[in-house]
């Protein structure tokens, strides 16, 4: 009896509550992170115009390296401490967390002085044209100052939710996205600061979401962490790379593949009756729109993570592969009503970000449509690369974080508009889509036979 009462929820509830409990803040916290990005873009449209539009989708590389470090650590860290708490390795656990956490804070401190170092090279790099220069520069260069909070709230988030403490992680997020979404307005419209105001928003919602994070471990958390556990130890951050690298390789690859895509609209774009600056605003535009959609397939992994890591380290193979099928059912459920959205309301949907000549709503509308036409099965490949990351299997789940973007969308986006001009960018997307969920698919469908055994025996 006394062995019923101290047994961890994720291995004895039912799965379908598991994945509600822990995937709604997930989601809502994903879905807040967005915001930061969604938001900015709506009050620079509606308040600086087209170019500030650009000069965001410009900045976003910039955005999704920080992130990538962050989910590099956070979900290394997470998913060990999963696996370690499940086969009862506590203190090896509790160190793994508390390397994570120290190492968040040190990473987002040095890429930000890198970026404002280097940062006019960085934008060239980016894909940034002469009109838009002056917005990025000031834009990205004020958002360099909250990045190692934002690395700091990312990373932490996931800790946190590993700790059994989904509602705070959720909380931490929405927090800081009210703030950025009640200072935009405030500093665009009424102290008339332009592309700053939004820039120095975002900062400030950062910054209060990185402080709950720090005041959660320090007065809050499960975990009891030590001050000593902070120091990095180098055995710790091996474990947490190998199992982080699979969600940090997709965030890079997309950083890759925004900026050759950046590049790639800037030289065709110009070359079209649209201009450099008209591809470059919708694509930001678009790339912002569906990290709403992202936003819920991730956070849908996200939350299912700790189940999957708790109950294949404790060897509840069954609870793994119910919660898998129940997860790729909400991704798929997902995408259908998205897919839907982008097809029926594009020029609604773009016309949010605020007003543009008719060229600039007509590459909208056909990009919306082509580009993201294999929406409805688009959640499979994030969702699946997580799943497997939570379980150990981290090269799998870095190979299926490759696909979409390197192995498939990078050389494609290449090769198309060399025969296709600029419409050669929108019908690389769906190619690459299409591939990346068959992949995924077909690899988590082999690994779930090695379940099949369990799951009958657990049935009788």
């Amino acid at each position: 009896m006394n062995q019923e009462m101290t047994k961890n929820p994720l291995e004895t509830e039912p799965v379908g509550k598991l994945i509600a409990k822990f995937a709604i803040p997930a989601i809502i916290s994903m879905l807040v992170s967005s915001l930061y990005n969604i938001v900015d873009q709506i009050f620079i449209g509606q308040g600086v115009g087209m170019l500030g539009n650009a000069a965001t989708n410009v900045a976003f590389p910039a955005s999704i390296i920080c992130t990538a470090t962050a989910l590099l650590l956070g979900i290394g860290s997470a998913s060990n401490y999963n696996l370690e708490a499940g086969a009862g390795n506590l203190e090896r656990a509790k160190g793994i967390a508390a390397t994570g956490l120290s190492m968040l804070a040190i990473c987002g401190t040095v890429i930000a002085v890198i970026l404002l170092v280097f940062l006019n090279p960085l934008l060239q790099l980016f894909g940034v044209t002469p009109d838009v220069l002056p917005y990025a520069q000031d834009y990205t260069g004020i958002c360099a100052f909250g990045i190692p909070f934002l690395c700091l709230t990312t990373g932490g988030n996931h800790l946190i939710r590993a700790d059994r403490s989904p509602t705070y992680s959720m909380t931490c997020m929405l927090v800081g996205a009210v703030i950025n979404t009640v200072l935009d307005p405030l500093f665009i419209f009424v102290f008339r600061w332009g592309i700053k105001g939004a820039a120095w928003a975002t900062v400030i919602g950062q910054v209060i979401s990185g402080i709950m994070v720090i005041v959660y471990f320090l007065k809050f958390t499960r975990m009891e962490l030590k001050k000593e556990m902070f120091v990095p130890k180098a055995v710790y951050l091996k474990a947490i790379v190998s199992l982080g690298m699979a969600s940090c390789i997709n965030q890079v690859s997309m950083a890759i593949v925004q900026i050759t895509m950046n590049n790639t609209l800037r030289h065709y774009g110009a070359d079209s009756m649209y201009g450099a600056d008209i591809p470059l605003a919708c694509a930001g535009v678009i790339s912002k729109v569906n990290m709403v959609f992202m936003a819920i397939c991730i956070g849908v992994s996200q939350g299912c993570q700790p189940i999957w890591g708790f109950n294949c380290g404790a060897g509840h193979y069954a609870r793994v592969r119910e919660t898998y099928r129940k997860a790729f059912r909400i991704a798929l459920t997902v995408g259908i009503i998205f897919f839907l959205g982008f097809q029926i309301f594009p020029r609604q949907i773009v016309s949010i970000f605020g007003s543009g000549e008719e060229e600039y709503f007509r590459f909208a509308e056909q990009y919306f449509r082509i580009f993201m036409f294999m929406t409805f099965i688009n959640g499979i490949q994030p969702m699946s690369s997580g799943f497997f990351t939570s379980i150990g299997k981290a090269k799998r789940g870095i190979i299926i974080s490759l696909t979409r973007q390197v192995i498939f969308l990078l050389p494609l986006i290449v090769i198309f508009p060399l025969f296709m001009g600029i419409d050669g960018v929108m019908y690389a997307g769906p190619i690459a889509d299409g591939a990346a969920a068959v992949t995924a698919i077909g690899l988590a469908a082999w690994e779930q036979k090695k379940y099949l055994k369990d799951v009958k025996v657990e049935e009788k």
